[in-house]
């Protein structure tokens, strides 16, 4: 048989799937309903009980929790979603993902979880019987137990909702280079308000069918957020279905409250857009594709908020109304009423019909469910460590920089990782990416388009440079894409790195909190396997931001990561490229880190030796011998410590200046290009021994500290050292605006002569010609003052200064 008759085959077939999954027939749709009404039984159980959880006896006021929390509104429309889509696997074989905007639909997606019998394997305790029905109450939001949201306890998730805007960037992202997988993205309607999500429906724009899979985004409209009515929700349809054929879907719509009449209509709307999606894939990967962008399908659903629960409650309308968001009856303990009305509701299910004797799902609901990994619980893609491959990474010091003496030549340290980056996508093709809002060339990456283009669906014409619709290099001017698209491909197994300006880290650092909060909760589950980490380099930075102003000048990333807990949050600033390279070679190998990396893309000098570079990242700290003239001296008068590349710079430039002017002061250079060496061992692991502070730091000597970020981040990190009072920090202090390198160091006082005064002013011992040198400094300051504005550019004794044969004294 041909290619073409293949192709001509496998189409017939699908359509013949693709109109019995249509079409369920009355077993099928009895067993869609049964597996339906016991989620939702399960989903109000785990939100009110903590006795009694089958109702073999009347409701008491005692089987009632003493705080009820959680969300009960969007919950049956969300296992309404995973009830259909499980059939749709079991016929089809589909790998299918399932990821809840709405994350307060937590109580549903653990429902669905145990159901398919997911949960008690990954938690013995809930087993499928009574006693596991009512451990699995009873651990619902509360102490000891789990939180309300699709969280990382939840088998199948990799998107935990709590902050909502996310639920499609991480699904766009869990299908690039994987292409036998289908994302369903239910979109709250709540949810599709927010900044984020209004800006990843683009994701359309960037999906290969060729080499990635699909996502399904379910747009459920149910009408009400916490208090009040949703945009989508009271916008005339007409205007919605336009909204999203703007963006480029195909548009599929289902709405209604009636039974059966709603199981059938959404088996029909599912089984139409799972079969426009594999005519799609099969179409490019069978030679049928033009290369434009395809529409894929989009759900939009219409159903009630509060779906089958009471209709009203003290006369007063709450199923359809807001009143349903979270705990439609909130007084159930202290009123009989009320708890009356809770039992009528948990009846409604008929839970009798739905559990056997022992409390276990009785098999018309179990029957329903996929086989083994293709449960959507139980899929490895939800738990990407277990799919995780080493990425192939070339020899990082084959990329190095020779340097013959510290401070001699300039690089763009940035280029030399970019080539190593171009290297890896050769090496991996299906398993790295670089995502970065279009700056890739601007952070000086653009060696990675010697080998893959940008990836883009849209049109393309003759100006376009490197732009295609099989390139894997993701732009986008969004950093919640970028970032939200990584997060995604690292949780389902691949790597990257997410690089963007300094400043802009901060449009996504909410996003950075999360991961790094889902990281840390992993690490208490045995069955999580580690997943590659999240890398963010962040460029453009404060310091060197020389044509921009004041908006593109803040580190405050840095800030941010260091409030995370120690066993995931990492910070590096490497001062030039080899390190860098090292840096980033440890950061590709590791696992379930947020490492952040921060270096500046502008040409800098370049300080050590390849050997050096490794030597001194495995250590994280070191002292700079040939940058002081302490001559190993155990107490040097003074100790000039840097991290960071700028500041790095005007240290090694203020110890020269001591050292020329003022050489009977003993002066020692330390630097720091792991950040979490400085806490001690019992604050972070990668805290350096108490000894080692010591040899760098001693114990009573004052430090001079200049630092890439805010001055009060090194205090907080060198808490409960020796004397960590002597430790002088300076560092970015919000003093910025479009001006010269330099000027940014003298306008936030970390300049080489505000490092020359403080050591003065803080030095165990002062040798003749001080008072001298600090009228010097503050003379040179006055120079530099008058200089740039007159010149426009800094003193060239600043602008083209090096170490010359100083290194070498």
């Amino acid at each position: 048989m041909t290619a073409v008759s293949d192709h001509r085959a496998a189409t017939f077939d699908q359509q013949e799937l693709v109109q019995k999954l249509a079409a369920p027939n009355d077993a099928e749709i009895a067993s869609l309903d049964a597996w339906w009404r016991a989620n939702n039984y399960l989903t109000v159980g785990q939100i009110y009980l903590q006795g009694n959880p089958l109702l073999r006896e009347k409701l008491t006021s005692e089987h009632i929790k003493p705080r009820l929390l959680g969300h009960w509104g969007t919950s049956p429309g969300l296992s309404l979603i995973y009830a259909h889509v499980s059939r749709l696997i079991k016929q089809t074989r589909q790998q299918a993902i399932y990821l809840a905007g709405p994350g307060h639909g937590g109580p549903a997606l653990v429902a669905a979880g145990y159901l398919e019998g997911t949960y008690s394997e990954v938690y013995p305790k809930v087993g499928l019987d009574e006693g596991g029905m009512l451990q699995l109450f009873r651990q619902f939001s509360s102490p000891g137990g789990i939180p309300s949201h699709v969280s990382v306890t939840t088998p199948g998730s990799i998107h935990e909702g709590g902050e909502l805007g996310y639920v499609l960037v991480h699904a766009f992202g869990a299908v690039m280079d994987n292409p036998d997988l289908l994302a369903i993205a239910v979109v709250g309607d709540g949810e599709a308000e927010t900044g984020p999500l209004e800006g990843s429906w683009k994701g359309v724009s960037f999906l290969n069918p060729a080499h990635d899979g699909a996502v399904l985004p379910i747009l459920h409209l149910n009408g009400a957020k916490i208090a009040g009515p949703t945009v989508l929700a009271r916008k005339d349809p007409a205007e919605v279905r336009k909204l999203f054929e703007g963006h480029g879907y195909d548009v599929l719509e289902v709405e209604g409250d009636d039974l059966p009449g709603m199981h059938h209509r959404f088996a029909a709307v599912l089984a139409e857009a799972w079969g426009k999606i594999r005519s799609i894939q099969t179409a490019a990967r069978g030679g049928q594709w033009d290369g434009t962008r395809p529409h894929w399908p989009l759900i939009v659903m219409r159903t009630p908020k509060g779906w089958t629960g009471p209709e009203k409650i003290d006369g007063i309308k709450v199923t359809g109304t807001w009143r349903s968001h979270q705990v439609p009856l909130s007084g159930v303990k202290g009123n009989d009423e009320h708890l009356a009305e809770l039992e009528k509701w948990l009846r409604s299910y008929k839970p009798e019909e739905l559990f056997d004797a022992t409390g276990a799902p009785v098999a018309q609901i179990m029957d329903l469910n996929p086989p083994g990994e293709l449960r959507m619980s139980a899929t490895p893609h939800a738990n990407g460590g277990l799919l995780t491959r080493d990425l192939d990474i070339p020899d990082f010091r084959d990329y190095g920089i020779d340097v013959k003496r510290p401070a001699q030549g300039r690089a763009e340290s940035t280029r030399k990782l970019g080539e190593l980056m171009r290297d890896i996508y050769t090496r991996n093709p299906d398993r790295f990416r670089l995502f970065c809002p279009d700056e890739t060339n601007s952070n000086r990456l653009g060696a990675v388009f010697e080998v893959s283009d940008r990836g883009f669906m849209e049109s393309v014409n003759d100006e376009d440079v490197k732009i295609s619709n099989t390139g894997r290099v993701m732009e986008v001017l969004s950093e919640h894409n970028c970032h939200g698209w990584l997060e995604g491909y690292n949780l389902t197994g691949r790597h990257g790195m997410f690089a963007t300006y300094e400043a802009f880290a901060m449009v996504s650092a909410s996003q950075t909190v999360q991961h790094g909060k889902w990281l840390q909760e992993a690490a208490h589950l045995p069955w999580r396997a580690k997943v590659p980490s999240l890398n963010i380099l962040l460029t453009s930075t404060a310091w060197r931001n020389d044509h921009n102003g004041f908006s593109h000048q803040g580190p405050g990333l840095i800030q941010v990561v260091l409030q995370q807990r120690g066993d995931v949050a990492r910070v590096y600033l490497p001062p030039d490229a080899n390190t860098l390279l090292s840096v980033a070679d440890h950061c590709f190998r590791s696992r379930s880190y947020v490492n952040l990396i921060v270096i500046d893309k502008q040409p800098q000098l370049q300080w050590l030796t390849m050997d050096q570079a490794i030597e001194h990242c495995t250590r994280g700290a070191g002292i700079w011998e040939w940058a002081g003239n302490d001559d190993g001296e155990r107490d040097p008068d003074i100790v000039l410590a840097c991290a960071g590349d700028v500041v790095t710079m005007e240290t090694v430039a203020a110890a020269q200046i001591l050292n020329e002017k003022l050489p009977q002061m003993k002066v020692r250079v330390v630097n720091v290009v792991n950040l979490m060496t400085l806490p001690r061992p019992k604050d972070h692991p990668h805290g350096m021994p108490e000894t080692m502070f010591r040899e760098l730091f001693t114990d009573h000597v004052d430090v001079v500290f200049a630092f890439h970020g805010y001055p009060g981040a090194i205090h907080q990190l060198v808490h409960g050292r020796p004397d960590a009072d002597r430790f002088r920090v300076r560092g970015f202090i919000e003093e910025g605006t479009t001006t010269t390198p330099f000027d940014m160091t003298v306008r936030n006082r970390a300049s080489r002569y505000h490092l020359v005064m403080d050591a003065i002013n803080n030095a165990k011992r002062l040798p003749g010609g001080a008072s001298e040198l600090k009228a010097w400094c503050q003379s040179q300051l006055a120079k530099h003052e008058q200089y740039v504005v007159e010149h426009l550019e800094d003193m060239p004794e600043v602008r083209d200064w090096s170490l010359g044969d100083w290194a070498e004294h």
